[in-house]
């Protein structure tokens, strides 16, 4: 699990440790704030989350897309393959 040092400054920027920034409006800075407060949890927490989630998700989708497109031209593989290459997705 990464363990950095989250921060909103006056500019309504998000610092990440490693040089990363995420820039927010005040507005959206309120919003993420708000609903933090609402399920109960840190703000830098709560966008750490939703990051990774999104993360997730694209990932996803993008094999998604690359399944489609193989089966598209016809490349199937056997059961046995596909299941090996599904083990390996869920663990990394």
């Amino acid at each position: 699990m990464w363990r950095g040092h989250f921060t909103f400054d006056r500019q309504g920027i998000f610092r990440y440790a490693k040089n990363m920034e995420v820039h927010f409006t005040l507005e959206q800075e309120a919003q993420i704030v708000q609903a933090a407060r609402v399920i109960g949890t840190d703000a830098a927490l709560l966008v750490q989350h939703a990051a990774v989630r999104f993360a997730d998700d694209a990932n996803f989708r993008a094999a998604v897309l690359e399944a489609k497109a193989c089966a598209d031209r016809d490349e199937f593989i056997e059961e046995d393959e596909m299941d090996k290459r599904f083990e390996e997705m869920l663990r990394s």
